[in-house]
């Protein structure tokens, strides 16, 4: 058996993106394993390694050599190479493309017949010998978001490129990738260790940078070390520090060995809101901000440094410099934005553009006041409330605050209603408008806030869709998913059991002249009601239940999701298989029926005991049902429903329902009518997996 060693590949660079890190490192990763399973290579587990000036792929176990293959090609028909014994021209082109004589050719019974085939062992090659051309293709074929050449160089990466290691256990690999040659030679920190660093074996990769070259080369390892280290000065500090994840990567994406130092700012500034002195401290120094054990912000802040300073006293003074006129700046815009109240910035709504076919903001404004104002009353909110946090929704969009830090919006807003006098559930609306931002996230829990998130939403949708901008693949400019699932969520969660199509309908009847007028209300609903596939999938659900209430005419969401939880619930019972097959078995044969077919079974027209039996079950039950169906108890309709698995069990078992008699036949049919609606005033159930 070949020997098994580490393999590695590192990439020198120049500084790249820190987004770019581990997407870069991971499809280097996966473009090695694509490779080495094309050879057929043996290898254990893959590790992928970034920092800002390289890029770097272990691979465990790696065989030194590549197994030998059976190598099997099929050619003609005998019949067709063969004529009279003598090989035709297909037999002779055949083994000349296989390099031997038609003697030496196989002959092969396939399920096409007896054909030539060739057969060889091909001998493996040695990993020295395969991994050049693996790791080139794919360096060749990472997603570098922006290429850029350097010097008179004509080759193109994200950034210069400046050393590459290949190293099969303690043995460099020969090659060559973006005009490099393959050695052993690395370089740690650029200022810490900046000389060469030679790599004894690939075992030693991490160590060896580590230990000698000041650099964490784990991305993972690095982003623990940056939030321990951000933990400990909190802690030093008697605060807790905010461990914001995207921030977290960022910073880890921008040094290599991270360092953490607690500095801090005026006092003063405590008197601005938190939210506007932590957005400038996160966007602009990349800041982690501390709070004290009541929530408020403390006057201090942690960066992370790439260096290990001899007087980091000197570092911290500098970035304390540096955040002191960002801090002014946020003061600044706070301060000048109170010298207008939001009711006073409405008018300049009118000069910003929302959509260039939908008007200006303000226009939006006047829509979200009339939909929110229809809302209102539905959510049990106070509909002056409704209408004056529609009007102020998006003056915050032309504050000085919002201007510089868009991520604001909304906070800002609540802020200034606030100190202009506004009712609180006006100021509250303003900040709730924009939930859930994300998965997972709070929805408006006051009605006011209820009202013009939904309409907020609702006229994005009918705006947008009205003049034939739906999402298309991955396109969605406008976040129109992420809209929808946020309206389905806030009716959904926050149990609000109101029509979708009606919200629509006032929705799109606030646009004027929309192209797509006549459609855009039904072409909304079909896909916000789609949204519910995915959710569906992700609660656990088999795609099936979801079709099962989809087939039917359900437009509150709310209901909706009811619906199936219950339907999913009843796949788990053992009657379900046989009742969605018997229910399936009665839509087929009732679609083949012309004309329509009543409900109504006339008694006396029931011949047998099997017939009888299930006229009364579905009786029973139809009336057993009834208020739980009403009352939206949906799992308990289906429980009772579930009785009737018995009866129609033994009436298709006994009972012929395409009767001779028209009379008795039409009865029947009718009775097969009544199962399947007592079943569809759910869902239908007949989509569900059968057997």
């Amino acid at each position: 058996m070949a020997r098994e060693r580490t393999f590695l590949i590192e990439l020198g660079c120049e500084e790249l993106p820190p987004g770019a890190l581990a997407p870069l490192a991971e499809a280097l990763a996966s473009g090695l394993k694509k490779g080495l399973d094309d050879a057929e290579m043996q290898y254990g587990d893959v590790h992928a390694y970034a920092t800002p000036r390289r890029l770097a792929v272990s691979i465990e176990r790696l065989s030194t050599q590549q197994p030998d293959r059976e190598i099997e090609k099929l050619g003609p028909a005998v019949k067709a190479a063969f004529k009279d014994g003598a090989p035709t021209k297909a037999a002779e082109g055949f083994a000349r493309s296989c390099g031997v004589e038609v003697a030496d050719l196989d002959q092969l019974e396939t399920d096409k017949g007896l054909r030539l085939a060739y057969r060889h062992k091909e001998t493996g090659q040695s990993t020295l010998e395969l991994m050049p051309s693996i790791a080139k293709a794919a360096v060749m074929a990472l997603p570098v978001p922006k290429n850029m050449r350097w010097g008179a160089s004509r080759i193109e990466f994200s950034r210069p490129v400046h050393w590459l290691v290949m190293m099969h256990g303690d043995d460099v690999i020969p090659g060559r990738i973006l005009e490099l040659d393959a050695g052993r030679t690395t370089y740690g920190h650029r200022f810490h260790a900046p000389d060469a660093l030679e790599l004894a074996s690939a075992d030693e990769y991490l160590a060896t940078l580590e230990t000698r070259g000041k650099v964490l080369a784990d991305m993972s390892r690095r982003r623990q070390d940056v939030i321990a280290q951000v933990q400990r000065e909190a802690e030093a500090l008697g605060a807790t520090a905010v461990i914001d994840d995207e921030l977290v990567t960022e910073v880890s994406g921008l040094v290599e060995w991270p360092v953490a130092l607690a500095g801090r700012f005026d006092e003063r500034f405590l008197e601005v809101p938190q939210e506007c002195l932590v957005s400038s401290m996160k966007a602009n120094q990349k800041y982690f901000h501390l709070l004290d054990a009541q929530g408020n912000l403390v006057p201090a802040f942690i960066t992370i440094s790439n260096i290990e300073s001899r007087d980091p006293s000197q570092v911290i003074e500098g970035n304390q410099r540096v955040i002191r006129p960002r801090l002014a700046d946020a003061a600044f815009f706070f301060e000048t934005d109170r010298r207008s109240t939001l009711a006073s910035r409405v008018d300049a709504l009118e000069s910003v553009v929302f959509q260039q076919k939908l008007g200006s903001l303000a226009d939006k404004s006047r829509r979200l006041q009339a939909v929110a104002q229809s809302i209102a009353g539905a959510v049990e909110s106070d509909v002056e409330h409704a209408k004056r946090a529609a009007l102020l929704a998006k003056c915050d969009l032309v504050t000085e605050m919002v201007l510089e830090f868009p991520e604001l919006q909304g906070i800002m807003g609540a802020y200034y209603a606030r100190f202009d006098g506004e009712p609180e559930p006006v100021a509250k609306a303003i900040y709730q408008q924009y939930l859930p931002r994300f998965a997972g996230d709070d929805i408006p829990d006051e009605p006011t806030g209820i009202a013009l998130a939904l309409a907020d939403r609702l006229d994005t949708l009918t705006g947008i869709f009205g003049i034939g901008q739906r999402p298309s693949g991955t396109k969605d400019p406008f976040a129109l998913r992420r809209a929808a699932i946020s309206v389905l969520s806030i009716l959904v969660r926050g149990g609000y059991n109101l029509d979708l199509r009606e919200l629509l309908t006032e929705a799109a009847a606030q646009h004027a002249n929309l192209p797509n007028a006549a459609s855009v209300v039904e072409d909304v609903l079909e896909y916000m009601l789609d949204r519910f596939r995915t959710w569906a999938q992700e609660d656990g659900m088999a795609v099936e239940t979801y079709q099962a209430v989809r087939a039917r005419p359900v437009t509150r969401p709310f209901d909706f999701e009811r619906r199936l939880k219950a339907v999913h619930a009843f796949t788990h019972r053992d009657e379900a298989r046989a009742l969605a097959a018997a229910n399936k078995r009665v839509a087929n044969i009732l679609s083949k029926q012309e004309g329509s077919i009543s409900s109504e079974v006339d008694q006396a027209l029931l011949e047998n005991d099997a017939e009888r039996a299930l006229f009364d079950a579905i009786e029973r039950t139809r009336l057993e049902a009834k208020p739980h169906i009403q009352a939206g108890r949906y799992s308990d309709a289906l429980d009772v429903l579930a009785g009737l698995k018995t009866p129609v069990d033994t009436f298709f078992d006994q009972v012929m329902v395409m009767a001779e008699d028209e009379k008795v036949r039409n009865n029947r049919l009718a009775l097969l009518a009544a199962l399947q609606t007592q079943f569809l005033e759910i869902a239908d159930i007949s989509l569900l997996p059968q057997g």
